[in-house]
């Protein structure tokens, strides 16, 4: 994996994550993850691509108005794939940041993700 490719891969997570129409955001999540794809943080987790759709909806009800946003340039290589990332306002500081590590399967999209949350949000 390039450095173009991780940070491709990257945007379009991050993309996904932001994408506030249910049907869009579904075939984004199609499209980068495969259909037995796994994501799981401290605080939710899920398989497929209807339950992390899900998990992405409840976050964006959680915090209306916020969005993700890549914090420096991603890496990766063979089939792992590492990024930060944050959540806030479009103009304030960041509410949650946090770093994802992904496996990748053999066809280049996503099959697990783990994130790890940077001050976890206690108070959030």
């Amino acid at each position: 994996m390039t450095a173009t490719d991780a940070q491709a891969l990257a945007t379009r997570y991050i993309a996904a994550w932001n994408e506030t129409d249910p049907a869009r955001r579904l075939a984004l999540l199609a499209a980068l993850w495969t259909e037995d794809a796994t994501y799981r943080d401290p605080l939710m987790q899920g398989t497929g691509h209807e339950a992390i759709a899900a998990l992405v909806a409840a976050v964006q009800a959680r915090f209306p108005g916020h969005r993700f946003s890549l914090a420096g340039r991603a890496d990766g290589y063979a089939d792992r794939l590492r990024f930060s990332w944050t959540l806030g306002p479009d103009s304030g500081e960041p509410l949650v940041a946090g770093t994802d590590f992904a496996q990748l399967a053999g066809d280049g999209r996503l099959h697990t993700v783990t994130g790890f949350l940077d001050p976890l949000p206690g108070e959030a």
